[in-house]
Formats: C-alpha cells, sequence, structure tokens
C-alpha cells in the first residue's frame, strides 16, 4: 500500500504541476509576465516566467491536502479500510510533524514571494540575501530542520544549517541560468537522496521528496530545451529550499545501529555539481572586481556552451555529471572507509574532467 501510495503522490504532484505550468504559461504571455534578452542573461527571445508559480502551487497544495486528510479523514478513521495497516501505523508520526511542517511551507512561501517579488521588481542582491538568512534560521531553529551529527549545540547546529540553507538556495539560484538545469539537476539529486531516506526507514521524507520530484518533472517537461517557460527566482529559491530541507532531515548515519560513519558526507557528494557551479562562478566574478550576485554568463553550462555544444547537450552533461557522482554517494552505505575514499576521489577526478573541458578553447575551424 505504502508504494502505491508513493506512486499516487508521484503521478499527481506531475499532473497537476505540467496542467499548472502550461495555464501559468497562457497567462504570463498575456499579462507580459516574461524575460527579455538581455546582457547578463542566455536566452535569445522572449519566454514567459512564473513557472515557479506551478512549482510552489503543486508543492504547497500537497503538502496542505495531506495535513487537512490526516486531521480529518484518516485520524477518524474514514479511510482506515481503504489504506490500511502499513500506512495507518504511521499516522501518529505524521501528526508530530505537523508543526514542523507548517514552519516549512510557511518559510517556503516567504522564498515563494520574494522570488516573485524580484522577478517583477528586480530586488537587491543583499535584501535578498538578508531574507534568505532569516527564513533559514526559522526552518533550522522553529521546524528543527538541522543537522545534528557529532555536534550537540543547538546554537552551532542551527548556525551550520542556516548557511547551509542559504548556500543550497543559491547554487540552485545561480544553477537556474540555462534551460532545464536548475529543475533537471535537482530532480536527480532529491532522487538519489530519496534512495538514502527508503534506507533509512523515512516514510514521510520520502514522501516529500516524491512530490517534489514529480513537480519538478511537471515543469521540467516545459523547460527542457528549448525553454517554454521559466521558473524565475519564485521558483528556483523554492527549489533550492526544498533541496536543502531533504538534504538535513534525511537520516544519513544513525550512531545507536552502528555501522559507517561517513554517508553522513552523502549530501554534500550528490551537490558536488550544483556547489562546483556556485563556486566557480563566484570566484570567477570576485576575481574580475564583480559582485558574485550580479547576473552573467560565466555559469558553468555557458562555459560549456561555448565550446560548441548545444543547449540540450550541455543540460544533459550537466545530469550525467550529477547521476555519476550521486550514484557514487550512494554506495558510501555499502563501502569500507577505503571504499568511501575513493568515491571522493572519483567526485574530485568528475569536477576536474569538467573544469578541463570548459577550460580549452575549441579547436579553430579551418
Amino acid at each position: 500500500m505504502l508504494i502505491k501510495i508513493a506512486f499516487i503522490l508521484f503521478a499527481v504532484s506531475v499532473l497537476i504541476c505540467a496542467v499548472l505550468t502550461a495555464i501559468v504559461k497562457k497567462l504570463a504571455l498575456k499579462s507580459d509576465f516574461v524575460s527579455r534578452p538581455v546582457k547578463d542573461r542566455y536566452n535569445r527571445s522572449v519566454v514567459p516566467l512564473g513557472g515557479g508559480i506551478a512549482i510552489f502551487t503543486t508543492i504547497a497544495g500537497i503538502l496542505s491536502g495531506g495535513i487537512l486528510a490526516v486531521k480529518f479523514l484518516i485520524v477518524p478513521g474514514r479511510l482506515d479500510r481503504w489504506l490500511g495497516d502499513s500506512v495507518i501505523i504511521h499516522t501518529q508520526g505524521f501528526i508530530d510533524k505537523i508543526p514542523e511542517l507548517i514552519i516549512v511551507l510557511v518559510c517556503m512561501s516567504c522564498l515563494f514571494v520574494l522570488g516573485l517579488w524580484d522577478d517583477k521588481k528586480r530586488l537587491g542582491p543583499w535584501f535578498k540575501l538578508a531574507v534568505q538568512f532569516v527564513v533559514a534560521v526559522i526552518a533550522a531553529a522553529a521546524a528543527d530542520i538541522r543537522v545534528e551529527m557529532f555536534i550537540h549545540n543547538k546554537i552551532i547546529t542551527t548556525a551550520l544549517s542556516a548557511f547551509w540553507i542559504v548556500l543550497i538556495i543559491n547554487a540552485f539560484n545561480f544553477l537556474d541560468n540555462m534551460d532545464g538545469a536548475s529543475a533537471g539537476i535537482a530532480v536527480i539529486a532529491c532522487s538519489l537522496l530519496f534512495v538514502a531516506a527508503a534506507l533509512s526507514g523515512q516514510i514521510f521524507i520520502g514522501a516529500m521528496t516524491i512530490i517534489f520530484v514529480g513537480a519538478l518533472l511537471g515543469f521540467l517537461i516545459f523547460n527542457f530545451p528549448p525553454a517554454k517557460i521559466f521558473m524565475g527566482d519564485a521558483g528556483s529559491l523554492v527549489v533550492g529550499f526544498i533541496t536543502a530541507v531533504i538534504t538535513l532531515r534525511t537520516t544519513y548515519y544513525q550512531q545507536q545501529y552502528g555501522g559507517p560513519w561517513y554517508p553522513v558526507f552523502m549530501p554534500l557528494i550528490v551537490m558536488a555539481v550544483p556547489l562546483y557551479d556556485f563556486l566557480s562562478v563566484t570566484l570567477l566574478r570576485i576575481s574580475q572586481g564583480k559582485s558574485p550576485f550580479v547576473g552573467d554568463t560565466q555559469h558553468f553550462s555557458h562555459r560549456l556552451r561555448r565550446r560548441g555544444l548545444g543547449d540540450a547537450q550541455t543540460v544533459l552533461t550537466l545530469y550525467l555529471a550529477t547521476l555519476v557522482t550521486g550514484l557514487g554517494a550512494v554506495f558510501l552505505y555499502q563501502v569500507d572507509l577505503t571504499g568511501a575514499i575513493l568515491i571522493f576521489v572519483q567526485t574530485v577526478m568528475i569536477l576536474a574532467i569538467i573544469a578541463i573541458l570548459e577550460t580549452t578553447s575549441p579547436e579553430s575551424k579551418n
């Protein structure tokens, strides 16, 4: 029954987001809510914005619907016969998590409003960063979205977790620089994190991940090159936040059960490609005397594109790099320390190959 519910959640989220994206696309064109070609942006034609509205509405709608269903249908016993004992047994655990889930929804809503405002009015980068940190601290402290392995001081874990949340938010915001990049990489990364959640028996974080991945795939139908709609900051901030929440709430190491400790580095390896793009473009901008938060076409994907790859080839290269590093991370559960070191080395080598590809000048044409 749990597998059936997971499939239903996935299918519903894909369908809802695809339908909403199609609707938003038409409305965005009518209302002139579009991205126009400018010097610091990659798109070469007018493309409607608003994909983030579909992504946010799908995730928030299904999660809110889940809360209402538990409160008014499952708890009173109206669906016991249909759901079965395998689902009912987890009901109390979900009820206990509802306050935290509400806080996550509120934080996600704040970032969505911030991103939508920025899509329309172009806010300053430092204001956006300040709001992100406030939201991240609230999520870490109030919703307990914190990393606690080996550190038990709440102030320290809250600060570290808030920093991680903001880092991932901006990594996916930076990735939203080419058709299909941010959404596709988030799909791959979170699908791999779902494996970790399943191995740890985490029903609800697994369900949240399924909903998130489904919503992104529904949007990606319209966003894969050539994109027919962009998610905008309203989408990328939400995508980064939910991805960060999933990385922090997934259990990688349970001390009481023993086992290797190095799976705690799984999020870092899974996120290797987004973090590489964020760090490389940030260092490039700083070295050129520019603000790291001012957009340009120096991203990892742009640098690959200038080496002769097409848009679809470029984004597929990003997908494959993310998948290869992420698959290695999944095996951290099954290898010894030597195997873990080899997985880290493999990740570094993959990033090195990418660095070589993007920094080598294309052959001159005769």
